[in-house]
């Protein structure tokens, strides 16, 4: 799991509240924001399975759909709203940095925006800093120098979006080449990678406690294909194996079955298909036979345990220090995007800047049990944003 190396974590909790009341219609973790909702697609009938069905998001995660332009010439005079929407995996991160932008709490506030600690020498309010270096006016008292919003559904609606022109950012924590496949070329996407999920397995805590603590990867082949049924072909209880997972456009989804069988477009057999991760998460809790893959922000949640994944000879377990999650050799790993279209304006860059900042990555990726970006893919990163003013 990932780790707050400049012990922000601690604060987190505190902050939520300052930064929950600061800020204008930001997203629930169950919700939408203003920005508009996205809602499930009826994937049901593509999947090779027979028993599958698929949850739609209840009514209060819905908000009616708007569509607004935006501004790709990098103009700081461009104060609307800066949209942003798509998977449910890369959400908690965009969500966690749009309530502390809102939010714009002054320099004074150090528990909140400890500037000094990552040797940034300012007095501006958060956001004012940040947006100033790519040339926004402070708002002060009057809030950021403009919103961020941020939408919740899955990976292929939010690259979709993008491209159409709906959103600034297209969440995705799959590549695009996956989630567009039909495409014939990819080039006006640009690709901002924000941090990494070491995408865990979980079973129901009764079939943890029975006895199942790791498949092999043929196994997890098998019981994806509708192969293996029952718990007792693994070692387990004689109970039917429930197989779930995420709806086909879910960049979770898409990177599991392309990680697993080489090929993101792959049939797979499964249970019951979820849109969100929250979701899943709290399904397989509430099974007593449940098997899952899953975004590693919800590994923390009520009724389910994570087993290890034996791939090609080596085991890869949860916290493992020398196999863990982390490992660059664990094959469910995947990185999570922010996709910009047609290049990337200053309102995308100065959001983006702040994630990918030192402070960014300790406050909005580390503390939502992702893996922090290295200083040399920091960099790289960096480099795809216009210059600073």
């Amino acid at each position: 799991m990932a780790q707050d190396s400049n012990g922000l974590s601690d604060l987190v909790s505190r902050r939520k509240f300052i930064a929950t009341t600061g800020a204008t219609s930001i997203a629930a973790i169950a919700g939408c924001s203003s920005g508009g909702s996205d809602s499930e697609p009826d994937e049901s009938s593509d999947e090779d399975t027979d028993t599958e069905t698929e949850t739609n998001e209840t009514e209060d995660t819905k908000t009616e759909t708007t569509e607004t332009e935006t501004s790709q010439e990098g103009d700081s005079s461009d104060t609307k709203a800066l949209e942003s929407g798509g998977s449910s995996t890369v959400y908690p991160i965009a969500n966690s940095a749009a309530s502390y932008w809102n939010a714009n709490r002054p320099a004074s506030d150090s528990e909140y925006w400890p500037h000094d600690k990552y040797s940034i020498d300012t007095d501006q309010n958060l956001a004012d800093y940040w947006g100033g270096l790519y040339g926004f006016e402070a708002g002060g008292a009057e809030g950021a120098p403009f919103e961020f919003t941020v939408g919740l559904s899955h990976s292929g609606t939010g690259v979709e979006k993008v491209m159409n022109g709906q959103n600034d950012l297209g969440n995705s924590s799959g590549n695009v080449e996956d989630e567009l496949p039909d495409r014939d070329s990819y080039e006006q996407f640009v690709d901002h990678v924000v941090g990494v999920d070491g995408q865990p397995l979980v079973v129901s805590e009764e079939i943890a406690n029975a006895g199942i603590e790791k498949v092999t990867g043929d196994q997890l082949k098998g019981l994806y294909k509708g192969e293996i049924t029952n718990w007792s072909e693994l070692g387990g209880p004689d109970k039917e194996i429930q197989v779930l997972g995420r709806v086909k456009g879910s960049g979770t989804r898409t990177s599991f079955v392309s990680n697993v069988f080489g090929n993101p477009k792959e049939d797979t057999s499964v249970a019951t298909r979820f849109g969100q991760n929250q979701r899943l998460a709290q399904a397989v809790g509430q099974a007593d036979n449940a098997i899952s893959y899953l975004a590693l922000a919800f590994i923390d949640s009520d009724g389910l345990a994570p087993i290890s994944l034996e791939w090609e000879g080596t085991t890869y377990s949860y916290q493992d220090d020398q196999n863990g999650l982390d490992s660059t050799e664990y094959p469910l790993s995947r990185d999570l995007h922010m996709y910009t279209w047609e290049g990337t304006s200053m309102k995308e860059a100065a959001i983006i800047n702040l994630i990918l900042s030192d402070f960014g990555q300790d406050t909005f990726v580390g503390p939502n049990n992702y893996f922090k970006l290295g200083k040399r893919r920091r960099k790289e990163e960096r480099a795809k944003l216009p210059d600073q003013v």
